[in-house]
């Protein structure tokens, strides 16, 4: 990949190997997903783990739960009573020291990799359904900025766009950050990210632009962790509406003098349904791509925020509620 980030690369995702197909879930079986199977499969390299597999435990094996202990959840046995609680904390340590990936999708509600509802039990009963599983907690607690969800969540039209953006963010600034670059190289990039970084967090979009000033003052290293951290902060912020519609009009704003009267009230009117909720983002982001293209307007046809990730993943088609 250049390193002007012009090239696009592919997500490295971390996913719970059953929901690829694996038979590795305690029954024997898998609980493969087909959105992550079939639609996302072809533009990402996956990295599957199953850490109940990873630390001894067969497939299939007895059903595990989170159990209430004074030194905080174990993670035991339904029937032998096993305690594998340490196997998967120095399981999870470890893991989660090596990890090198854009994202992670977990197995929902499960007792090691659920991200949210797990539920922690006191002899037969649940006491506490607000918990995450082991192994999951340590790789969120050590890596807050990866982009993070589980199946049952990504069934959500927005979450699972939000998400898609994220990793392939994440894998752009990977890519970039592994190349030769240099501090006009760095300029670039940002500026293609501009708009994007801008729609979910104008903070943290001056950050990186305060950081990419920095670029020929503070060392390589220093840059590219200070301009990093400031990027991957902006994308953990939802892009709210508001923010969606002050990205598009910026990018109107770069071509409307260049545009007959009749096109330019076109564009805005486009912009003004979506933020009405009647059309989906995808129709005033094409709209804009199709004039910046007309018009020669390279720097909103370069902007990553207009096409974040391959256009046949179609996940911009729902109308904001």
């Amino acid at each position: 990949m250049p390193a002007s980030g012009t090239a696009e690369v592919r997500p490295r995702v971390a996913v719970s190997s059953c929901l690829i197909g694996e038979p590795v879930r305690f029954n024997g079986g898998h609980s493969r997903d087909r959105f992550l199977s079939r639609e996302l499969d072809a533009y990402v390299d996956w990295v599957p783990i199953c850490p109940e597999i990873a630390i001894g435990l067969g497939a299939p094996r007895e059903s595990l739960h989170l159990e209430r202990s004074p030194d905080g959840p174990h993670l035991i046995g339904r029937k032998t009573r096993a305690d594998h609680t340490a196997k998967m904390a120095a399981f999870a340590t470890e893991r989660a020291r090596d990890l090198d990936v854009d994202g992670y999708v977990f197995k929902a509600k499960s007792p090691s990799c659920g991200i949210h509802g797990v539920p922690l039990y006191a002899g037969e009963s649940a006491v506490d359904r607000r918990n995450r599983g082991l192994f999951a907690a340590r790789i969120m607690d050590d890596h807050p900025l990866l982009p993070v969800e589980d199946e049952g969540r990504l069934n959500d039209p927005l979450l699972r766009e939000t998400f898609v953006e994220r990793i392939f963010a994440h894998a752009r600034l990977r890519a970039f950050l592994d190349s030769d670059w240099t501090p006009r190289d760095l300029v670039a990039f940002h500026t293609r990210h501009k708009m994007q970084l801008l729609a979910h967090d104008p903070v943290a979009y001056g950050e990186a632009g305060r950081a990419v000033a920095m670029a020929g003052v503070l060392s390589r290293r220093e840059l590219a962790a200070r301009y990093g951290h400031a990027f991957r902060t902006a994308l953990s912020s939802k892009a709210s509406i508001g923010r969606h519609v002050n990205a598009l009009q910026h990018c109107a704003g770069m071509i409307g003098e260049s545009l007959d009267p009749v096109r330019r009230a076109d564009l805005a009117e486009t912009i003004a349904s979506y933020q009405a909720g009647l059309v989906a983002l995808s129709v005033p982001a094409a709209l804009l791509r199709h004039d910046a293209r007309g018009e020669g307007a390279d720097w909103v046809r370069e902007q990553t925020y207009l096409a974040p990730y391959p256009e046949a993943l179609r996940l911009r088609n729902h109308v904001p509620a």
